[in-house]
């Protein structure tokens, strides 16, 4: 097995292994049948005074295993083990912190007599519209949603490098669009995304990053021959808004049709 990529590095670090950690579990993966502390810490380059630890923290998560013998061997779990092992338990412990902060801190809101202020703002022109979006895509980590009617070809084409690297990124992008468009337009789409679906009838326009950052189209839309002062949108930073926009495209894209 070759060295684990930067990116998967990365990925194991965002769900809560640590250097270390990740160091141990590629050297368990490369092993097959398994290894005892001593030789995990010569394969890995973990020091033999942390190995122990490292192992521990890692069963703990659900990584690693080990078997009866002395001194004991330890194995590999599946990744798919570790990651739902990991899941469940970033699961129960974000549910339990919830409880703690909602139960002390809610009373305090609420009984402070403020409201929220949801980050929502009207955009006008092309050009501010394109930049705010591009702001949104370069912060995306895990999803964009995209709905662009024909008029949007021009639009699309400028985002193609764009989406290729949030593709690189392992990002998921998927874009519903109207079966009108180009179908060179829809080729081109469908080598940088993960998926692109037709829709008959398609009029308005938006995006959804991360579940939370939305940009909806309004008024004339964004193309060669739309008019920049003509150009309205709403952009809103609001996870209430995100999960109205999100359901709405879900609905749509489930009559939609491949590309």
């Amino acid at each position: 097995m070759s060295a684990v990529s930067e990116k998967a590095k990365k990925s194991l670090e965002r769900v809560g292994l640590t250097s270390y950690e990740t160091r141990a579990y590629a050297a368990l993966l490369r092993s097959g049948g398994g290894l005892g502390a001593a030789a995990l810490s010569k394969e890995s380059g973990v020091p033999y005074s942390k190995v122990y630890e490292v192992l521990g923290t890692l069963a703990y998560k659900g990584w690693v295993g080990s078997d009866r013998s002395r001194p004991a061997r330890y194995f590999a779990k599946s990744p798919s083990t570790g990651l739902e092992a990991t899941k469940q338990r970033m699961d129960s412990e974000f549910a339990e912190s919830s409880g703690a902060v909602l139960s002390e801190l809610l009373p305090l809101y609420e009984g402070s007599g403020t409201s929220e202020r949801p980050d929502i703002w009207f955009l006008s022109g092309t050009p501010n519209i394109a930049a705010k979006i591009l702001e949104m895509v370069e912060s995306c980590r895990s999803e964009v949603l995209i709905a662009v009617p024909r008029a949007g070809e021009a639009l699309v084409r400028q985002a193609l490098p764009k989406l290729r690297q949030l593709r690189e990124r392992g990002v998921g992008v998927t874009v519903l669009t109207s079966d009108k468009m180009d179908r060179d337009a829809l080729a081109a789409l469908s080598r940088v995304v993960s998926s692109v679906r037709v829709r008959a009838g398609l009029f308005g326009g938006g995006i959804i990053a991360d579940r939370r950052h939305v940009v909806i189209l309004l008024g004339t839309e964004m193309s060669e021959a739309s008019s920049s002062a003509g150009t309205v949108a709403i952009w809103a930073d609001h996870p209430g808004l995100a999960v109205f926009a999100r359901d709405y495209f879900e609905y749509l894209i489930k009559d939609a049709g491949e590309a």
